[in-house]
């Protein structure tokens, strides 16, 4: 009688065991194909986004590449190669034409074929100039905003008549002194011209007087004010920040230097001079002043008086032969002085 009370209760015992088991195996095996399953999704997902990516990279190297080719006229591989090592396009082109090994004997030729294209791509359709329409989608195709500075360095450069205008002989004959004739080449050369204009003292006043003179209206010798205002406004603060309108003032010489040469040398002076506050003043002057136009003598006389006013304007000599647009600033620039 024992044993077969017992019996009934060893048997129950184990086919609850054999289900427990079973049903752990299949939630074993659920668990183990669901894990499969999402390990399989992300290492996919994973690789879509790192495709696309090296898709992106692939394309901004490739642009990079043309840049730099179209500059140089090196090799795909030397433009691989500078460009792996420097990164930017501007400064791997330095490299490039620094380096006495590959320093190539003269830079490439601009086609004049291709900039007839390119021209002629953004020429007015009833005209023979490019014009506003055609600047606008000159500007878009170079990525550039109508309103970046480097445009009235390219102006300067093409010897663009007007504002928005180019002649066919401006624009082939600028951009083979600049050696490019092409988009991406372009590009690349707006780096350098931007970089020139902000940090080249010559060459700002230059593309600067230059300014005055395209942009002055057909038998005026005066600049409009609110025009003379928007171009100070863009060209003011590059100059600044590059260094191309730092303060300068005369340094003690020989006599003899002076009666030889005549000429004031200059040096820098970081602690003095025009502060990037004051263009603001100036701007704000002419606007309450008013009046109908900037001259030629104003205009190009500001760019000295910029660099060699002092900070506070207590230097200034109002015996010397400024404009007195800039002696009425002086005054203005003074009482503000006071006030703050």
């Amino acid at each position: 009688m024992l044993i077969i009370a017992i019996l009934p209760f060893t048997s129950t015992s184990n086919y609850s065991i054999s289900i427990s088991f079973r049903t752990r195996a299949k939630l074993t095996i659920y668990s183990l194909s669901l894990s499969l399953f999402v390990g399989a999704f992300i290492a996919l997902l994973f690789r879509l986004v790192w495709t696309k990516a090296l898709s992106s990279m692939d394309r901004q190297t490739q642009e990079k590449i043309t840049q730099f080719v179209g500059v140089t006229g090196a090799s795909t591989s030397d433009a691989k190669r500078f460009l792996d090592k420097y990164k930017r396009v501007d400064i791997a082109i330095d490299a490039f034409y620094n380096e006495p090994v590959t320093r190539p004997s003269a830079p490439p030729a601009a086609s004049t074929s291709k900039l007839n294209a390119l021209f002629d791509k953004y020429k007015d359709p009833d005209g023979e100039d490019i014009t506003v329409d055609g600047t606008i989608k000159m500007c878009e195709d170079l990525d550039v905003d109508p309103e970046d500075v480097v445009l009235l360095a390219i102006a300067y450069e093409l010897k663009s008549p007007r504002m928005g205008e180019w002649t066919k002989k401006g624009w082939v004959e600028g951009w083979k002194v600049i050696g490019v004739d092409s988009i991406p080449a372009m590009k690349t050369a707006l780096v350098r011209l931007r970089d020139k204009l902000g940090s080249d003292p010559d060459y700002f006043r230059k593309v600067y007087n230059y300014t005055f003179e395209f942009s002055r209206p057909a038998g005026q010798r005066s600049l409009a004010l609110d025009m003379a205002q928007g171009f100070w406004q863009i060209l003011l603060p590059a100059g600044l920040q590059g260094g191309a309108l730092a303060h300068m003032q005369p340094r003690p010489s020989s006599d003899d230097e002076d009666e030889r040469d005549g000429d004031v040398r200059m040096i820098t002076d970081d602690e003095e001079g025009w502060n990037p506050e004051y263009t603001k003043w100036w701007l704000e002057f002419l606007g309450q002043k008013g009046g109908k136009g900037i001259s030629r003598d104003t205009w190009q006389m500001f760019l000295d008086f910029m660099r060699t006013v002092d900070s506070k304007f207590e230097k200034y000599d109002e015996e010397s032969a400024w404009p007195s647009l800039i002696d009425d600033f002086v005054g203005y620039a003074k009482e503000r002085l006071k006030s703050a």
